[in-house]
């Protein structure tokens, strides 16, 4: 199983943004990314539609343009941590040739960085720790996962907690 993951890092000017702000860790590396949800995939391998690789688009944007797609996709004019664009909630026919061929696309995950940085200082853990979270998140809800109610949110979580201890970080959500 392989993933191709596209990563467009926005070029930010801010130092909350850019991560200088008291923290003191490199970038994630796009090859980074990859391994990470590489190994991802292979955990939530059940449940995801049989091919032999899949697609996903990764945008690290900033507070400004992530409330600008809250608003459009989701009538809420206000900026978020993580939006998950699925493109299999898309009815869209495809053959078993073409599945065969070419990557199944799961779909697109944006973060905004701005965000990510205010809540990593807020959960006392570094910047990446909370990017990583957050695309953990966000690839959940690519393969279906919502939290209407408190069980459901927990549950995610707690899968959450799981792929990220996959890629050796460590986080407690209690």
């Amino acid at each position: 199983m392989r993933v191709e993951l596209y990563v467009e890092n926005y070029d930010y000017e801010s130092p909350v943004a850019s991560g200088k702000i008291g923290d003191t860790h490199p970038p994630i590396t796009s090859e980074a990314w990859e391994n990470w949800f590489d190994i991802w995939l292979e955990i939530l391998h059940p449940q995801l539609p049989a091919a032999p690789s899949y697609e996903i688009g990764l945008r690290l944007t900033d507070d400004l343009q992530i409330q600008t797609l809250n608003a459009q996709y989701r009538q809420q004019d206000q900026p978020t941590d993580v939006l998950a664009f699925a493109a299999l909630e898309v009815d869209f026919p495809q053959s078993e040739e073409m599945l065969a061929s070419v990557p199944l696309c799961l779909g697109d995950i944006i973060v905004s960085v701005d965000t990510a940085q205010r809540q990593a200082q807020q959960q006392e853990h570094s910047l990446p720790t909370e990017l990583a979270w957050l695309a953990a998140h966000g690839l959940l809800h690519l393969l279906g996962w919502d939290h209407p109610d408190e069980e459901s949110l927990r549950r995610m979580l707690e899968q959450q907690v799981i792929l990220l201890h996959a890629i050796g970080i460590s986080i407690d959500i209690e």
